[in-house]
């Protein structure tokens, strides 16, 4: 029996030693920390067969791909580990039976047993990681932070843990106490990127545009080494700070361009991330010119990908959107077939009652029919959590719909949207650019005039700063 008094290097107890163990502490630590070399873990459990741990680390890494064919290649990893499980110990086995449900789309039974690993051994911060990811694709953000408060106790002295705990407490809206585990991860370490996105999430919804433009700007200094998507998610919150303060169209389709697609464009989330990004440039009037065609020949291979709806909305959007007629029709079939239960695992109703809908006004809306497309998404707001993905990122759906309810003429819903999202972006230039627009429509000249007010002393507070600045 392999020695059992070994620990990895947040001191959990594990069967792993030598190259085995380095390879071992090298995932964990770029999991949890969001770094590049977390990848090395396939490799390296090719070059350490009969490891239980690392096979199951390898088919984590592969289900983080989030696509329909990531069930299927973890699977070969599942196999590898269970025929080492006889000389793992409890908690790495009870990590496979985490990959295994995970695996077969189980994944309330997923998080139960990430639950389960915590609360034996808090300071398994990697299953931590996962079960709050399982959560956050569901939008259950309650059981994020009740699985992060598990391991706080233990794990008071490691940064990411209160990252973790401050991402899920600003998805609960509790800011202030997202704030707090925010600066206390950047406390014990500086750079901490999940604490910076906590942060960055906070001052969003709090309107602290100046203040959340300036901090990223501040910490993108320390990016090297992160992940793809950590990497362009931290700059797609960063322009969306320059977006609320009006930075010239050319400067953020070149960010676009240079930061959060140009870096890693097979992956789902910087695939999503560039979707989200270019669309909300588009509506805040940039000219974007032939980028969706671009963008539309990588996603082209995810016509048929159903596995996260949050990504898959997105998917179809960006298909929609670069002409890919075939590709986005073959998607919706997809949606339609999650929709109506078919698909991995367990029926998921938050297909049927959000994903479906949203799809179909956001097809509706590319298709010129801005009427239907408002109907649908009214549809499927009461159950938008559902799908994943944060508050931040979902929002593109509302924006998405004020401008089909402007098109549609419906400009006293529009209005009250409108001024519903100037509770936290008070002076943002597109917000009140769109506000002017249906004020006028309206015949309310006189507020039309004050929203066209705010954008010019949002624009000349944003000519003084950079002035200042050189």
């Amino acid at each position: 029996m392999a020695d059992r008094a070994q620990t990895d290097f947040l001191g959990n107890p594990t069967t792993a030693t030598g190259e085995v163990l380095a390879a071992v502490d090298g995932f964990v630590a770029g999991l949890i920390g969001y770094e590049e070399r977390a990848v090395e873990v396939i490799r390296a459990a090719r070059d350490h067969p009969g490891s239980c741990l690392l096979e199951v680390y390898a088919g984590m890494l592969w289900m983080l791909a989030e696509t329909n064919r990531a069930p299927e290649i973890a699977a070969t990893f599942v196999t590898r580990a269970e025929e080492a499980a006889p000389g793992a110990n409890e908690r790495e086995r009870m990590n496979l039976d985490l990959l295994r449900a995970w695996a077969r789309a189980d994944f309330d039974e997923a998080f139960e047993v990430a639950l389960a690993i915590v609360e034996t051994w808090p300071r398994d911060l990697a299953a931590m990681k996962i079960g709050q990811f399982l959560c956050f694709n569901r939008g259950r953000f309650e059981r994020m932070l009740a699985i992060a408060e598990l391991g706080a106790p233990a794990a008071a002295d490691v940064a990411q843990l209160h990252g973790m705990l401050a991402f899920a407490y600003e998805e609960l809206h509790r800011l202030d106490e997202a704030e707090a585990c925010a600066r206390e991860a950047l406390r014990l370490k500086a750079d901490e990127p999940w604490a910076q996105h906590a942060l960055a999430h906070v001052m969003l919804a709090q309107g602290r545009i100046d203040e959340g433009a300036a901090f990223l700007e501040g910490a993108s200094g320390g990016w090297g080494g992160l992940n793809s998507f950590m990497l362009t998610h931290l700059w797609w919150h960063l322009a969306l700070f320059y977006l609320s303060q009006g930075r010239g169209a050319g400067d953020l389709v070149s960010l676009w361009d240079r930061q959060v697609w140009g870096v890693e464009k097979s992956f789902a989330q910087d695939q999503v991330g560039a979707v989200s990004l270019l669309a909300r440039l588009e509506l805040a009037g940039a000219d974007v010119g032939e980028r969706w065609s671009e963008l539309g020949v990588h996603l082209a291979g995810r016509a048929e990908d159903a596995w996260e709806p949050f990504l898959s909305v997105q998917y179809l959007y960006g298909l929609g959107r670069a002409g890919r007629e075939a590709e986005a029709q073959r998607l919706m079939a997809a949606i339609r077939a999650r929709a109506a239960g078919a698909g991995p695992g367990a029926a998921d109703p938050a297909w049927r009652q959000a994903a479906l809908p949203l799809a179909e006004g956001l097809l509706a809306y590319l298709a010129g029919d801005p009427e239907a497309a408002a109907d649908r998404f009214a549809a499927a707001k009461p159950r938008l959590q559902g799908i994943g993905g944060s508050h931040a990122q979902r929002d593109l759906f509302e924006l998405i719909e004020i401008d089909a309810l402007i098109r549609a003429g419906r400009l006293s819903q529009a209005r009250e949207a409108l001024e519903a999202r100037r509770s936290f972006d008070p002076g943002g230039v597109p917000l009140n650019r769109s506000l002017a627009r249906v004020y006028g429509g309206l015949g309310l000249d006189t507020l039309a005039a004050a929203a066209d007010e705010r954008v010019r002393e949002a624009l000349a507070r944003r000519g003084a700063a950079s002035r200042s600045a050189a």
